[in-house]
């Protein structure tokens, strides 16, 4: 096993490994901790959920409109015909099309987009496209919105910082709140808004604690223990 570089050691004598903070202290420490890196470090909060994914009823899925965005640049990619490819561009899609965007995937195996929205008529053709796009999540799927005839409030909402959760088959959500440059007060208003989502997105068939543990990291350093009892008080 690799031996962790200097900067992550000094971060992590930082940082008070067994306890666990409320979510705003956690951020903070986060931030203190680390020292100069030579990007923006994307901030990542894990959760570990008291269900078992196996189970159709206790699936755990949604999205967020995250308040402060991902500091991310988003392709979007639109299946739209007509005027809905216009109200598609007009929204700021990357790109848009019908019939040719669906060939184009197919014979060249274009990939150059981060998310993909598609009007329902345009499912019967996007379909075929399943086994590229579905194992890359990259397919647009009507529970999460991106299967829909307003394709201008989809597209939107993606460039504004929507992001998709899904729980792992190991009961645990990742999802990236951030950049470590928002500093403490944006990535706190980015990690309550993610939170409180899952909280409402809690499964009826889920029993006993569901917010089992969470961690918030950076790309490169050490992560951050969050008492769970804090979350329920702050983000429901």
């Amino acid at each position: 096993m690799a031996k962790p570089g200097k900067r992550y050691r000094s971060a992590a004598s930082k940082i008070e490994r067994e306890k666990r903070y409320a979510m705003d202290d956690a951020i903070g420490v986060l931030i203190d901790a680390g020292g100069p890196a030579k990007f923006d470090e994307t901030v990542e909060v894990a959760v570990r959920l008291g269900v078992d994914p196996r189970q159709a009823d206790q699936n755990v899925r949604g999205t967020v409109v995250l308040p402060h965005g991902t500091g991310k640049t988003v392709r979007v990619l639109v299946f739209a015909k007509g005027d809905k490819a216009k109200e598609a561009q007009d929204a700021g899609a990357d790109f848009v099309g019908a019939e040719d965007m669906v060939k184009k995937i197919q014979d060249e195996q274009w990939l150059d987009f981060d998310t993909a929205v598609a009007t329902p008529d345009m499912m019967g053709q996007v379909g075929r496209l399943g086994k590229l796009l579905g194992p890359r999540g990259l397919m647009p799927n009507p529970k999460v919105g991106t299967v829909t005839f307003d394709v201008a409030k989809a597209v939107r909402e993606v460039k504004a910082g929507k992001v998709e959760f899904r729980v792992e088959k190991a009961g645990i959500v990742q999802v990236p709140i951030g950049k470590r440059s928002f500093g403490t007060d944006k990535l706190r208003d980015n990690a309550h808004a993610l939170l409180a989502s899952l909280l409402r997105a809690k499964p009826a068939a889920a029993k006993g604690n569901y917010m089992l543990s969470i961690a918030i990291s950076t790309t490169m350093g050490p992560s951050v223990l969050v008492d769970p009892t804090t979350v329920h008080t702050a983000a429901a």
